[in-house]
């Protein structure tokens, strides 16, 4: 693919086929929330970058708000590494043992991991290269709360308490949880900070219904020289990937407790994104085709990271023609 570059009388063309673009065209990337599937994003905005469309301003909401803060910050890379090379055992390191009456994520862990793989403890928003907002959602009023100043990390948390997983956090007298159940795809709010050209990324796509099928839970082999903590591990693996994982094909059997509400979270952010995309378009939609990936399933980062690429690819004719047509 063709880069873009500036000439000296201020337009932008491609090396190819010498298209000219305004200049005054700011671009903001809206990075939607969708747990897991999220990891798409970091293949989007690779796939972007190469071909020279940096955004000027982003927005996001839950795992959109943790990739763009990455990318801002200089951690992308690191990012992913993490995220190609976890397993599902990784990924249950973060759930407590005994879940406490807030939520099932250890909270010290994931700080310790936002602040390793996304932001640095005391970097703040405003101190970014370019434009940013974290969405968040009031507990109380349902309102929608944008982070765009203070520290990264803490909007980051915010954004991403989804209810049952993560603790509200507390800002400002007030309690906050997951962005993406107001504003899933926050096309808006990257038109308020600035950007005339929104590029949204919609990771709830065609979600709904794609996980009644429930697939085995993988055996772990017994291993008679495991003891001690690797024991408690693999123990504390099997109770977790019965509860938060799909663990049966028995279509008459009730589905557990965190299963339906994964599987609710699917249905109404399915319907609010629909609702705000028709009421707010974004100029270029990327709908990464992802509903076969469930909401936990972080360790299939490789194939989220690949469609992302691929929804660009596949997209960027009509970001080609809507650029070269831009008013």
């Amino acid at each position: 693919m063709v880069p873009w570059h500036h000439d000296n009388h201020g337009t932008l063309h491609t090396a190819e086929n010498h298209m000219t673009i305004a200049t005054d065209i700011k671009i903001g990337l809206a990075l939607g929330s969708g747990s897991s599937r999220g990891w798409s994003h970091i293949g989007i905005i690779k796939a972007l970058t190469a071909r020279g469309l940096e955004p000027q301003v982003i927005c996001g909401a839950s795992v959109g708000a943790m990739i763009g803060a990455s990318y801002l910050s200089g951690k992308l890379d690191t990012l992913e590494s993490w995220v190609r090379a976890s397993t599902k055992m990784d990924v249950l390191r973060f759930f407590e043992i005994k879940p406490t009456n807030s939520g099932l994520v250890n909270v010290t862990r994931f700080h310790k991991f936002l602040t390793d793989y996304v932001a640095p403890e005391r970097l703040n928003i405003e101190d970014l290269k370019i434009p940013f907002a974290a969405v968040s959602t009031d507990l109380e009023t349902g309102r929608e709360m944008w982070f765009s100043q203070g520290n990264l990390v803490d909007a980051i948390r915010a954004s991403m308490a989804m209810p049952g997983l993560f603790p509200p956090v507390r800002y400002d007298s007030r309690w906050l949880v997951d962005g993406g159940l107001v504003d899933p795809v926050p096309v808006g709010v990257c038109r308020a900070l600035g950007a005339n050209l929104v590029i949204a990324v919609n990771l709830n796509d065609n979600i709904v219904g794609k996980h009644l099928r429930k697939p085995p839970a993988p055996v772990i082999s017994p291993d008679p020289q495991t003891k001690g903590m690797l024991a408690n591990i693999r123990q504390t693996a099997r109770e977790y990937s019965n509860t938060i994982f799909p663990s049966t094909a028995n279509e008459d059997e009730a589905p557990g407790l965190f299963y339906a509400i994964a599987n609710s979270i699917n249905i109404f952010q399915d319907r609010i994104t629909r609702s705000r995309l028709a009421g707010d378009p974004a100029d270029i939609l990327l709908t990464p085709r992802l509903s076969h990936i469930g909401m936990l399933d972080f360790h299939r980062a490789a194939e989220a990271i690949k469609e992302g690429e691929a929804v660009v690819e596949r997209m960027y004719p009509d970001i080609e023609r809507t650029l070269s047509h831009w008013p």
